[in-house]
């Protein structure tokens, strides 16, 4: 797999580091999807299990400390959160998704809200599919990857918390990752490693969310 850097050009990620450079707010959260702000922006969302880190990576890549912020029991968020960057595009938290400390009925309702928000929304540019890089795809990811080849919505696998391993084994992790996603219909053919603590991976996702939506 080429190196993220070799993706982009400089002028390309500091592109999208200048936008995202550019006011971001928090727009609202829908609990329904009549609900839904109007399809007139671009939108990117990000989907991943309980606890992946979803909140955040979405403040690393705004570059805000707190404009995401994470449920105190993972698995309890109920709502489809919109982020505005730049007035330009939105960012769309879903519900996360197992391990959700509630009944299995009210799982499934903010769950299926949000398999309903990928099914039905046209401005959806792409979706992101967080990865824990520690534990690698599980049983519950390939359920949401066959949502989103049935959806036919692009998604693209993140890998997050990168730096909780060494370089070797991120690298095998991002190398097994990338063999299994290979003859997925809907993904997109890049596995990206990240780390919201160190900023790994940040500027290169931020090309990869400006790329999907003006491209």
């Amino acid at each position: 797999m080429s190196e993220p850097a070799d993706v982009f050009t400089a002028e390309e990620l500091e592109a999208a580091r200048v936008l995202f450079a550019h006011p971001v707010r928090f727009l609202m959260g829908a609990v329904a999807i009549a609900g839904l702000p109007p399809a007139d922006l671009p939108e990117v969302a990000f989907a991943g299990r309980s606890n992946v880190g979803k909140s955040s990576l979405i403040n690393a890549v705004t570059g805000r400390l707190h404009l995401a912020r994470a449920s105190t029991a993972p698995g309890r968020t109920r709502e489809i959160n919109f982020f505005v960057a730049d007035e330009q595009l939105r960012l769309v938290d879903l519900p996360g998704y197992g391990f959700a400390k509630v009944s299995r009925g009210e799982a499934n309702k903010f769950q299926n809200l949000g398999r309903a928000y990928l099914r039905g929304r046209p401005n959806l540019k792409r979706a992101y599919l967080l990865i824990d890089s520690r534990h690698g795809l599980k049983a519950v990811d390939l359920e949401a990857m066959e949502a989103f080849d049935l959806a036919a919505v692009s998604y693209q696998v993140i890998l997050t918390k990168g730096d909780k391993l060494g370089p070797r084994d991120l690298a095998q992790v991002t190398a097994e990752t990338q063999k299994k996603i290979a003859k997925r219909p809907a993904a997109f053919p890049r596995v990206l490693a990240t780390s919201a603590e160190k900023g790994t991976g940040i500027p290169e996702l931020r090309a990869e969310i400006l790329a999907a939506c003006f491209a």
